[in-house]
Order: structure tokens, then C-alpha cells, then sequence
């Protein structure tokens, strides 16, 4: 038999491309290929368990600019299919959602099964084929028809979706680039946090702060938000946005580079100074250590006070012009030693994989092998944190099985 189209991977993007492209052609003869023996293995582990669907972002080219790589292409695909389409998509299959404050989607369930259920559920459905265990050594192209090889057999398709997920490795993307002729971007990782060895803050484990900013010296990579101290370092959000815009840089710094932390985002240097003299001046008999200013966790405060050299029992107004500027600078630009990185709860995403340049960008067919797509993390696309990695592999894959619905 010769199917109408064989997707190759069974994660997010494969299974939505599979979906979307029998819902538009009922009587296609679709297989998925699972190398693992596991079906959607990180939609099941993102979110902490709870599936981040999408982002509550709904313009393209906002949404766009929530990818380090891939924005300008994704902008275009977005027009396609986008935020809204995908709500509607899961919504019409009795799936709901609901956003949280920062904007990230989930299940009303909170659970990543709800997800993985609806997907089985149609691919049941539907008839979509699945087989897991089904690793594909290679594939070629022979009078408009793909043979794809496994271990022990080949199949045959008229049209082919690489939906494999990115890579840490460069090698592990050759069966691919060897099969189809197509180039790479190396990969690196991306979304990650800093491990700090012998931080000062290593026993404030579990503290957060809602806005603060991080810097790399000797780079322009800045960004804000909310900030995790962990036992082996830090993460949160402004750490995973630095990661996933720095990641090619800091994979060439080998993961070794000095991190400043502002733990108040909106201040600045003369806007501080402004506030720790009024904040004097109004509560002179005050303990320094013991009135944490613009609302940060008392025993970080406590920390930057000690590390400051300020005695626990020393009053604002028998502070030092020395010891305000080590209080400054200690707000302001805390010093960080970082050494190595750590995976993000148990998501990993790839910068790097197969170049746009080699794709025809409104359908992401592979300009050297009609029938032949790409989409999801395989692609050198992906976003920061909240959901946005998602909206890559729906879109993708939805253009994807548009553009061979009209092909079958």
C-alpha cells in the first residue's frame, strides 16, 4: 500500500499535521512513525505535567517576536493559523482552556493527559495509523513516491512530514540532511537555568521576586521579569528568556559568564539612590536589615544587607557612605559567577535544525523534494518560555497538511 502521507515522529507537531490534514481530506491514508515506544512524550512533561497549549497572544506579528528563532517566517504562518485558530481547534473537540494572569493557556484540567487524550481520541477516530517502536533509518524519493526505510521494513507514501522534534546533537539530524539534501543549522540548547557554584544565595532556595533583570557582562543580553532562586543556581522566566535569546552566545562561552541581577527591574541608578536617602531620612532609628525595601522577600533582603558588610543591628542613620553604596550595588548589580546550565524542569527545546532556506516558506515544502515537509521543533524555530514552542509545532504542522491536502 501506498499511503497518502507518512508522518515521521509522534510528538506535538506530528500528531496535529496528521489531524489537521485528515480533517481536510476524511479518506487520506495516513501513518505515524514513533521511533520511541512513547506517544507524545513532552506534551505529557510540559507545563510541570499541566500542558502550557499556547500563549494568549493573538496579533502575528506580536506573537512573532516571541521567537528567537524563526520570528520573521513564523510572522507569515501565523496569518494561517494562529492563538485563536488553535483555542477553536481544541475547543471544538470538547477540550477547554483557560488563560492565567502572564497569559499562558492551559486545560481547564490542568492536565497534560487531557491533551494527549483528545489527540488519541481523534487519531482513533479518524483512523490515523500509529506505530510506535518504528525508528526510520532513511528515506528516498522515486518517481513522486517516498520509500521510507525502519529496521526491518520499508513503506511507501506520496507525501512526507519530518516532525521529529530538534536534536542536541548535530550527527543525530544526518539521516535527515542525507535523505533529502537539505542544510542544518548546528544545534545548541536553549531554555535553561544557571547553575552557580557556591552562591552566596545557594540557602534562599525557593525565593522568588516578581520583577527583577539580568545582565551578562561583555554582551547586550538583558532581560526582565520574574526571578527563581534555586539550590543549584537560578531559573525562572527572565533566566529562561536570557537563555533562549543568548543561546548560541552562551554556548561559545561554554556556559561560563558573569550575570549581574537587578532585583528591582524599574529602578535605576539615580532613582535608588533617591529612595535609600529619603528612605533614611525618614526612618533614621529604623534597623536596615529588618524593613525590606520595594517589597523584596525579607530574607533575601537580610542577605544583600549582610553581603553589603551592614552590621544586623545597624540603623539607616548611622549608615555609612560606603556601606550605601555596597547596599546600591548589592540591589542594583549582585554579581553572579555562572557555571554550567541545567534543563528546565524536564523540557528541553533546540536552537538550531533544519534552515528555512531550504523550504518554501508558505507551505514548508522542501525545495529540493516535492512532497516532502517539515514541521515543529526540527525547524530552526523556537520561542521563550509560556507556551510559544507550541504555537510553532500547531502552526507549522497545520501548514503543512494544508499544503498536502492540496497535493492529494
Amino acid at each position: 500500500m501506498v499511503y497518502d502521507c507518512v508522518v515521521i515522529g509522534g510528538g506535538a507537531a506530528g500528531f496535529f499535521s496528521a489531524l489537521a490534514l485528515k480533517e481536510r481530506k476524511p479518506h487520506a491514508r495516513i501513518l505515524i512513525l514513533e521511533k520511541s515506544n512513547k506517544l507524545l512524550a513532552k506534551v505529557r512533561v510540559s507545563g510541570g505535567g499541566r500542558c502550557n497549549v499556547t500563549h494568549a497572544c493573538f496579533e502575528a506579528q506580536v506573537l512573532s517576536k516571541n521567537y528567537p528563532r524563526g520570528e520573521k517566517n513564523l510572522k507569515n504562518l501565523f496569518k494561517t493559523f494562529q492563538t485563536s485558530d488553535t483555542v477553536a481547534w481544541f475547543e471544538k473537540r470538547g477540550v477547554k482552556l483557560h488563560t492565567e494572569a502572564d497569559g499562558r493557556v492551559f486545560p481547564v484540567t490542568n492536565s497534560s493527559e487531557t491533551i494527549i487524550q483528545c489527540f488519541l481520541q481523534e487519531a482513533q477516530r479518524t483512523k490515523i495509523e500509529i506505530r510506535t517502536s518504528a525508528e526510520v533509518k532513511s528515506f528516498s524519493l522515486t518517481e513522486g513516491v517516498y520509500t521510507v526505510s525502519l529496521a526491518q521494513e520499508q513503506v511507501q507514501t506520496k507525501n512526507l512530514v519530518i516532525a521529529t522534534g530538534g536534536y542536541p546533537k548535530l550527527e543525530s539530524y544526518q539521516w535527515i540532511a542525507e535523505s533529502a539534501d537539505v542544510s542544518l543549522e548546528s544545534p545548541v540548547p536553549s531554555l535553561f537555568t544557571c547553575n552557580i557554584p557556591q552562591s552566596p544565595l545557594e540557602d534562599l532556595a525557593g525565593i522568588s521576586v516578581p520583577k527583577a533583570q539580568v545582565k551578562i557582562t561583555g554582551t547586550k543580553l538583558a532581560y526582565s521579569g520574574p526571578l527563581l532562586i534555586t539550590h543549584w543556581g537560578l531559573s525562572g522566566p527572565a533566566i529562561l528568556k536570557l537563555s533562549a535569546w543568548g543561546a548560541r552566545i552562551l554556548a561559545d562561552k561554554n556556559y561560563e559568564y558573569t550575570l549581574h541581577i537587578n532585583w528591582c527591574a524599574q529602578n535605576t541608578e539615580d532613582s535608588l539612590t533617591g529612595d535609600l536617602l529619603t528612605y533614611k531620612s525618614a526612618h533614621a532609628k529604623r534597623l536596615v536589615s529588618s524593613h525590606p525595601l520595594y517589597e523584596l522577600p525579607q530574607r533575601l533582603w537580610k542577605r544583600l544587607v549582610m553581603l553589603a558588610e551592614i552590621p544586623e543591628d545597624l540603623r539607616w542613620l548611622d549608615m555609612s557612605k560606603k556601606q550605601m553604596n555596597k547596599l546600591k550595588e548589592n540591589i542594583l548589580r549582585f554579581e553572579c559567577q555562572v557555571k554550567g546550565k541545567s534543563t528546565f524542569k524536564e523540557e528541553f527545546v533546540t536552537c538550531g535544525g533544519i534552515s528555512w532556506d531550504n523550504l518554501q516558506l508558505q507551505t514548508l515544502e522542501a525545495k529540493s523534494s516535492p512532497g516532502l515537509f517539515f514541521a515543529g521543533e526540527v525547524l530552526d524555530a523556537d520561542g521563550i518560555t509560556g507556551g510559544f514552542n507550541f504555537q510553532n509545532a500547531w502552526t507549522t504542522a497545520y501548514v503543512a497538511a494544508q499544503a498536502i491536502s492540496e497535493r492529494i
